[in-house]
């Protein structure tokens, strides 16, 4: 590449600029490697095995409530009971992570039964168990 000379590719969900051998081209668009990492990752909230096989897991281990989770996902559960409820956006904005992993964050809380979805007249909320 010649100095000060953009790359003529962007990713086009983060928007950073890549060499030709980083470009990752998947359904006609130009994605760098963690964003397709991320996009292919995802984890899903609604699952009955995942449910039972961590909830095995936490009852084995001895933990109750945030016992167990990461750091981001203690913070995220604290966040959502002290405030009685919060939608995705809130989380992405207040901890800085994408809305994937805000998804990908709620469904691992939601296989330990620590929070929920809940319909409420202006969207869904995630609220404690």
């Amino acid at each position: 590449m010649i100095e000060g000379k953009t790359s003529p590719y962007k990713c086009d969900i983060c928007g950073c600029e890549l060499e030709r051998e980083d470009v990752i081209e998947e359904e006609g668009k130009t994605l760098c490697e963690d964003c397709f990492i991320e996009g292919h990752h995802r984890i899903q909230a609604c699952n009955p095995w995942a449910v039972r096989s961590k909830k095995i897991f936490r009852e084995e281990a001895g933990f109750q409530g945030a016992e167990g989770l990461t750091e981001l996902q203690k913070a995220i559960y604290e966040f959502i009971v002290s405030s009685g409820g919060v939608k995705k956006e809130e989380l992405v904005k207040k901890f800085g992570i994408s809305l994937l992993e805000t998804e990908n964050q709620f469904a691992l809380l939601r296989h330990c039964e620590l929070v929920k979805g809940q319909k409420r007249a202006d969207g869904v909320y995630l609220v404690p168990f």
